[in-house]
């Protein structure tokens, strides 16, 4: 019997596979490129950017919050880091009335404001409050001076300069446009500011610096300009579509560095998501002062005879809380 030959005939199984394998893997790959990229282009398609709506429901009420800037590094510090050394005081004080339909608004308060204790022969600074009767004195001597409903303000913040630093150190820095250099040192409390004028970038430690800078012959109205200019700075930049996604882990960090609050979490990004949503149209106010005492930079200061009631009116739209 005559064998057939096979030189001539082709070897087809080693081909048939790499062309099997080949066919799947293009299958296989074309549906994971459908799941994962199901549009032909996402290059014409614009991003999804956060807006501060993203971050929680707002309230549906006007909430007073009083924010309390210490002379200290941290709440809680046994000494402050100013001059004289002693427990901490209030450095910067504001309050702050989030409105669900209507602007922010931020009242400053003059942490040298004269204020009258009941049964004290001597009026003393409002600032100094806090060294004596924390947060609860401060807040009923603010709700006094301003003329706020009883059991305002609802809500407070309580934070040292290094939660200062870090907040903004979180952001990364803030926009801030000084209209002049501000030079100023000081050995007793180991403070040296030197600000360019002009627009730029801060770091933390230079917004310390800023919000610490007093004009020697308007301190405390340059100490308000300057507390307004580093409130919108924050603001703004804040309400950036790339910052809102890390403001529950900014939050969060800045809890664990020993910040005191009474608002939760869910509470605070509830205020940010009305208050951020108005960043642009923040309305400040300062309390009209009587000319400061010889020399400028000495003594407490009154509110001026010739000021407005009430002092800090609320919107027509809101209730305040």
């Amino acid at each position: 019997m005559a064998r057939r030959s096979t030189a001539s005939q082709p070897r087809r199984g080693p081909t048939l596979l790499r062309l099997g394998a080949l066919a799947v893997g293009m299958a296989m790959g074309a549906g994971l490129i459908g799941v994962l990229w199901p549009i032909s282009d996402r290059a014409t398609e614009p991003l999804q950017q956060l807006t501060p709506a993203d971050l929680a429901k707002p309230p549906n009420r006007s909430i007073t919050l009083l924010v309390i800037g210490l002379d200290s590094e941290r709440p809680g510090d046994p000494l402050n880091r100013a001059a004289p050394r002693g427990a901490a005081n209030a450095d910067a004080l504001l309050l702050v009335r989030v409105n669900p339909q209507g602007p922010l608004q931020v009242l400053s308060l003059p942490p040298n404001l004269a204020v009258q204790l009941p049964g004290q022969k001597r009026p003393q600074s409002l600032g100094s409050l806090y060294r004596i009767g924390g947060v609860a004195l401060t807040a009923d001597a603010a709700r006094n001076l301003v003329g706020l409903d009883s059991g305002q303000p609802a809500r407070f913040l309580v934070l040292g300069r290094s939660n200062l630093r870090s907040l903004v150190d979180g952001l990364g820095s803030i926009a801030a446009n000084p209209t002049l250099a501000l030079r100023y040192n000081d050995k007793s409390q180991g403070l040296s500011i030197n600000i360019q004028g002009g627009l730029q970038r801060l770091k933390g430690n230079q917004v310390e610096q800023l919000v610490r800078y007093r004009d020697p012959d308007r301190p405390e109205e340059s100490r308000q300009e300057k507390q307004q200019l580093v409130v919108r700075s924050l603001l703004r930049e804040l309400a950036l579509p790339e910052q809102l996604g890390q403001l529950a882990y900014l939050l969060k960090s800045l809890n664990n560095q020993g910040v005191v609050t009474n608002l939760s979490q869910p509470e605070t990004l509830s205020l940010l998501a009305a208050g951020l949503d108005q960043a642009e149209s923040v309305q400040f106010t300062s309390l009209p002062l009587a000319p400061a005492p010889e020399p400028a930079t000495a003594g407490l200061r009154e509110i001026s005879s010739s000021a407005p009631e009430p002092l800090w009116p609320a919107p027509t739209n809101s209730t305040a809380q």
